[in-house]
């Protein structure tokens, strides 16, 4: 397997980290874990073709996560796209797919039919050929080259909301033999423990250095929204992980990316890897 970090960014726009976005290629299978901001172009930077993308997989609805999902998937069907792109996420993941295709871009999937009646090819119609599922925990995709299990995260929960308001999801994907667990938006929780067990690699969210939690508001985050560096290792080091790489990183200096990676190793004795947009990594 081989994991491409697309966008290791957050919110706030940095052209040197995209919106979360991850891709991994399984034996030439294309799959997409979120699509935020920049997915499409840093696709396209590293050879890969949005309309190669098979299964997308949603964490959450955070607009940092999904604020490109229209983009890869008119562009996979503008190129040449006919086959069913799978999408896959927490309840209401359907009904953003259902105002995006139905709604939003209707007129111009209308257009683009019309047009490709006067050119040759031959053009499937996107509204059939995006597929989308609303999952919550369990197992999610299940054949003989690989499988993917879903399990509730906790990202902002504390401050009030349920899990039924606020559906937040991580995946374990486990494949050639090897697991990846992808934490999505959270904190030190339950459930992202059971995902990371004994994983080969854990792709881990981590907003704030702790020597950055210098006042009330940030307290909050990272109790509550994103996990810290600290949060980080402690988790790694209790599921027993192999490598942590370390994403969704607010804007902060070289220093303070140190200060990141040390965080993280103050618990956990494996490799630690401080994530940056389009690095690969084998798994």
């Amino acid at each position: 397997m081989r994991l491409t970090l697309l966008g290791t960014g957050t919110p706030t726009p940095n052209p040197e980290r995209q919106g979360s976005a991850n891709l991994l290629e399984i034996g030439g299978q294309y799959l997409l874990f979120d699509a935020g901001r920049g997915a499409t172009t840093q696709l396209f930077r590293i050879g890969v073709h949005p309309k190669q993308i098979d299964h997308i997989f949603i964490t959450h609805h955070h607009f940092d996560h999904i604020s490109c999902l229209d983009d890869v998937l008119l562009t996979a069907w503008n190129n040449g796209r006919n086959e069913t792109i799978h999408v896959t996420g927490p309840e209401g993941t359907a009904d953003i797919a259902d105002a995006l295709l139905n709604r939003i871009y209707a007129r111009d999937i209308v257009f683009r039919l019309k047009e490709a009646e006067h050119l040759d090819g031959d053009m499937a119609d996107l509204r059939e050929i995006v597929q989308v599922r609303d999952i919550g925990p369990g197992s999610v995709h299940d054949e003989s080259a690989w499988s993917v299990r879903a399990g509730r995260v906790e990202h902002g929960h504390g401050l009030g909301m349920s899990h039924e308001e606020w559906p937040c999801l991580g995946y374990r994907l486990e494949a050639e033999g090897k697991v990846l667990v992808v934490s999505g938006d959270t904190v030190e929780c339950a459930g992202l423990d059971a995902l990371a067990r004994d994983a080969d690699l854990l792709l881990q969210c981590c907003y704030l250095a702790d020597a950055e939690i210098d006042n009330h508001d940030r307290e909050v985050l990272s109790a509550y929204v994103l996990g810290s560096a600290v949060q980080a290792g402690r988790t790694a080091a209790r599921a027993a992980v192999k490598k942590l790489v370390l994403t969704h990183l607010a804007p902060k200096s070289a220093a303070m990316l140190a200060e990141v990676e040390a965080g993280a190793r103050r618990n956990f004795d494996g490799e630690v890897v401080v994530g940056a947009d389009l690095m690969a990594i084998e798994v």
